[in-house]
């Protein structure tokens, strides 16, 4: 009887162990209740800061008068790999008429992985392998609530040319509708 005592003790003795260093090692994510897309649309967005992977500092009033699309990924997220040949082809697509992709990574690792992912990974694009053709900066949680918060990954916000938040995608996109909604931009 002892013996079963003892055991079970130990049992919950390594359960609120494990507990304890969970919590204490779990980094805190703010979470946005509002996830209705059609909530954001047509609010100017905030001029926020951003650092380039080389370390440069941007800000998205630097692409004013160019239609945006903003793309919160990470080299981790399946689906945002999985939407990156689409990526691609809008930035070729649409570059010369005013349009960008900014990729904003989300990847804890820091620019250095980001970089190393950029370097090496290439998609396939319309039959031949393509590397990102976009520019990358680093996001933040701090710059993911400024511009609404972030549900999950991918998230998406088309910006138009005089700043306002045109739409916001959440997961991967269906590239033949985000055509027709830089089109309309355009």
């Amino acid at each position: 009887m002892k013996k079963a005592v003892t055991i079970i003790a130990a049992v919950v003795v390594i359960i609120a162990a494990t507990y304890v260093a969970d919590r204490a090692t779990r980094r805190p994510r703010k979470v946005v209740l509002n996830t209705n897309p059609a909530d954001f649309a047509g609010g100017p967005v905030p001029d926020v800061a951003l650092k380039e992977l080389s370390g440069k500092d941007v800000t998205l009033a630097q692409y004013k008068g160019k239609v945006v699309l903003l793309n919160f990924w990470a080299t981790w997220c399946e689906p945002c790999r999985g939407e990156i040949p689409e990526l691609i082809q809008l930035q070729r697509k649409y570059s010369a008429r005013g349009f960008t992709v900014l990729g904003v990574d989300v990847d804890q690792e820091g620019p250095g992985a980001v970089v190393k992912f950029i370097d090496k990974e290439r998609f396939d694009v319309d039959g031949s392998k393509a590397q990102m053709n976009y520019p990358t900066v680093v996001g933040s949680d701090d710059v993911a609530e400024k511009l609404g918060g972030l549900f999950g990954y991918p998230t998406s916000i088309l910006i138009s040319r005089d700043g306002k938040q045109v739409q916001r995608i959440l997961g991967a996109i269906n590239y033949d509708e985000l055509c027709k909604a830089i089109e309309a931009q355009l």
